[in-house]
């Protein structure tokens, strides 16, 4: 039996000051040393286009100096690594980064507001087409957790072209998939790892009172994941998703809530949210976000579970129940092949009859 990689590990910088002040032109194979997630790089193009070296953004310390590309709306400076591909009066943008303030709003979050259309790319993955937050053409994926998002900034392109590009697109460094892949979430998360404020965004289908911009986020360290969870009555495993980071967010007594970070070996990732009824920001019933997708109230032995989804094939689903212990749950859901509202329910099911709380769960005050 092989042994697991070893966890991801990246450089970056000493202090904010040492940011460029321009992000310098570097190609994917040598940034992908500075980057905590996978990098990806084209393998086809649209007709007439050719490809820039991108240019990479390094993570250093929270600091607000003057940098172009970094943040406005937050003192935190996390890695980032942007392409253009351009040709014939035509010009793309292509962004990579590690979304990781919150759960990727309905999976794709530089759409949000705007309807969203599903395309397979292979490998069980995604892409959705739709407009950004600019008003562009635009179109957004999950891979191996990066999220990869493409602004159309002069021009057209078809549907078809960007869905080819998506799928055409290959790690810089296939070494680095299964590293990353095996690294948890707390550890690559630039939030979970420094103090700088948060950013405050939707998740997902239903409306979550959001986290303020003060920094939050009590983190369990890796190795001792799986204890602090059975100890809470929290399920370690739900299908083929294992539960690899948690932290507890909140002001103390009055407001708490448990986060659980569950991936798959594909990438795929659940994102469960429990409090005490009422002792934090999932308010019940829920109510709908400004992000068109489908709404429905199902059955959950017996109770009400609220169901929020994009599309019934490849999710992004959005769950929000109550368990009879006294706690109230929502589980998130990335999109993908596997991850549709049948799928999803089944894991929802799955979760709470793994739910053992009843005098357990003290992190939750």
């Amino acid at each position: 039996m092989s042994s697991p990689p070893p966890p991801w590990r990246w450089q970056t910088l000493d202090r904010a000051t040492d940011l460029d002040p321009v992000p310098p032109a570097i190609e994917e194979r040598r940034a992908q040393h500075w980057c905590n997630f996978v990098l990806w790089r084209p393998s086809r193009l649209p007709g007439g286009c050719e490809r820039s070296v991108g240019t990479l953004r390094r993570e250093a310390p929270p600091g607000r100096i003057e940098a172009e590309g970094r943040t406005p709306w937050s003192d935190a400076n996390p890695c980032g690594y942007r392409t253009e591909i351009l040709g014939g009066g035509r010009r793309l943008r292509l962004k990579q980064f590690l979304y990781d303030w919150a759960f990727p709003a309905a999976d794709h979050p530089c759409l949000w507001g705007s309807r969203t259309r599903p395309a397979e790319i292979g490998a069980g993955r995604v892409v959705w087409l739709g407009t950004d937050y600019l008003g562009h053409r635009a179109a957004s994926a999950r891979l191996a957790g990066t999220t990869v998002e493409l602004s159309v900034l002069e021009g057209d392109f078809t549907d078809e072209e960007i869905v080819a590009l998506f799928a055409g697109l290959r790690p810089a460094v296939p070494d680095a998939v299964p590293r990353v892949l095996a690294t948890p979430f707390a550890e690559l998360s630039y939030w979970a790892r420094h103090p700088a404020e948060m950013v405050s965004v939707p998740t997902g289908v239903f409306h979550f009172h959001r986290r303020g911009r003060a920094h939050e986020g009590d983190w369990v360290p890796s190795q001792k994941v799986v204890a602090f969870l059975t100890a809470q009555g929290v399920p370690v495993t739900a299908g083929e998703f294992t539960a690899q980071s948690a932290a507890a967010f909140g002001d103390g007594a009055a407001v708490r809530e448990l986060d659980v970070v569950y991936s798959a070996p594909s990438g795929g990732e659940l994102r469960l949210t429990a409090q005490r009824t009422g002792g934090g920001r999932l308010a019940f019933p829920p109510q709908r976000d400004k992000h068109p997708a489908t709404a429905e109230v199902t059955d959950l032995g017996g109770r009400p579970l609220h169901l929020g989804y994009l599309s019934a094939e490849f999710g992004a689903c959005d769950a929000w129940w109550q368990h009879p212990d006294g706690y109230d749950l929502r589980l998130l859901g990335s999109a993908g092949t596997g991850l549709g509202r049948d799928a999803f329910l089944g894991l929802v099911a799955e979760i709470d009859r793994g739910l053992q709380l009843a005098g357990r769960a003290q992190v939750l005050g």
